[in-house]
């Protein structure tokens, strides 16, 4: 039967569905609820009841059975509701006989989340990729369905593109999918242009990760002042900012607060998200930051592992930090083996920032070293590299040969050993040691 039910009159009450099959426990079941109902709330509706059915494999046609379809459809008829998400991902086909059976506005979690993007997408980059996102998700889900087609007026699981385009032809698009991804190949192309110029510049490049509203904002703008949203929200923020922060010893570094993740995150949307999510990958350092008052942040940072590695961006220093410790009835350990790096933080008023600055400014300069090159005049090649590939502060011309001071990484030292006397007589007296 439904349950958790509110009286509270809103203009955007839901019912909340999911289906226990095989393999799911109830408590399973509810935790995702749990999170739909989040997501709900940040995309500015409430929970008015939850359904769920306990079902060996989910109905072809409706997922749940013809029987709770019915008394979904009387639930919503009786109190006025006009939406009904379910929990997993539907076909056009279901949603379709599901609209039938109920009379209400139906969508899944790829749609709800879709929504909310479209409601924090702030830059033109987010904006066209959220519009791609809900063309490719959406539009095969619409076209056709009268129900949908008739609700002119917008709301939860409506916004996005507009009507117009989700009423055009598959032709017309067909064509805008096209542009939009032409217009996002260009914007990624200006994006990998800017990280070779990072890379160039020779800063290390720190990418703050984790799950959706584990305070990345709030620590991106405790360090650097950056002013950006930091909202007790799902995905409040979508777009990526970088802000450079100056470690103690004076060296600076690329912080960068990215989209956070969520279980059940559907592949089409880490697929358009792609050059957002490719700061964790072209990171020098992750910051992988856990909400350590959430009961369930041992698994949301299972998630977050996951999706790190299927994006490739796993085997580079990292550091595990649990915020919100302020918050916290006792703070959380790692169980999945012995991990390096873990620190205690509270974002927002800064306890534990210290000790985890420290560890990353120890693992910036364990990397990268500054050295005086002397370069002949006849081997400027030299030169080439390390202003390819190095910092370069400060280029002295002779009748002989250049010196050149640089910021370099262990490869290019070793690279350029000869060039840099005092690091190359370390290495061979190192190497004589053994």
């Amino acid at each position: 039967m439904p349950q958790n039910y509110n009286e509270k009159k809103l203009d955007e009450r839901a019912i909340l569905v999911a289906l226990q099959s095989r393999g799911l426990d109830a408590e399973d079941v509810q935790k995702s609820l749990d999170e739909l109902e989040r997501l709900l709330q940040t995309a500015g509706g409430e929970v008015f009841a939850r359904v769920v059915q306990a079902k060996e494999t989910p109905d072809i046609r409706t997922v749940v059975g013809s029987g709770k379809v019915q008394e979904i459809g009387e639930l919503c008829k009786n109190n006025d509701i006009e939406l009904v998400i379910f929990d997993c991902e539907l076909s056009p086909s279901q949603i379709r006989n599901l609209e039938d059976g109920t009379g209400a506005h139906v969508i899944d979690r790829s749609m709800l989340i879709l929504d909310i993007f479209a409601l924090h997408a702030l830059t033109g980059e987010g904006k066209l990729q959220v519009e791609l996102a809900q063309l490719k998700y959406t539009a095969p889900r619409l076209i056709g369905k009268g129900l949908e087609l008739s609700r002119l007026g917008g709301g939860i699981g409506t916004r996005g593109p507009g009507e117009s385009k989700l009423e055009s032809d598959r032709r017309h698009m067909k064509r805008r999918i096209v542009a939009l991804e032409a217009e996002l190949d260009e914007l990624d192309k200006n994006r990998s242009t800017m990280r070779a110029a990072r890379d160039r510049s020779g800063i290390s490049k720190v990418a703050i990760v984790g799950y959706t509203n584990a305070g990345k904002s709030t620590l991106l703008n405790r360090l650097t002042d950056a002013g950006i949203l930091a909202e007790d929200k799902l995905f409040a923020t979508l777009d990526p900012t970088t802000r450079k922060f100056e470690l103690p010893c004076g060296e600076s570094v690329l912080l960068t607060d990215t989209v956070g993740f969520i279980r059940k995150l559907p592949h089409h949307l880490v697929k358009a998200f792609k050059s957002t999510l490719d700061e964790a990958v072209y990171a020098d350092i992750l910051l992988i930051l856990i909400d350590a008052s959430d009961e369930e942040c041992e698994e949301e940072l299972a998630v977050t592992d996951k999706l790190l590695t299927e994006l490739g961006a796993i085997g580079k220093p990292t550091l595990y930090v649990f915020n919100k410790c302020d918050k916290a009835n006792e703070l959380p350990t790692l169980s999945e083996g012995e991990r390096e790096n873990i620190f205690y933080i509270s974002a927002k008023t800064g306890e534990g920032v210290d000790k985890m600055i420290s560890r990353l400014e120890e693992i910036v300069q364990s990397g990268k070293k500054r050295l005086v090159f002397t370069i002949p005049n006849s081997e400027q090649s030299a030169l080439n590299i390390l202003y390819k590939n190095a910092s370069v502060e400060d280029v002295e011309y002779g009748a002989e040969n250049v010196k050149v001071t640089a910021v370099v990484d262990a490869k290019i030292r070793g690279q350029l050993g000869k060039y840099h006397p005092e690091d190359d007589r370390i290495k061979k007296e190192s190497e004589a040691d053994w």
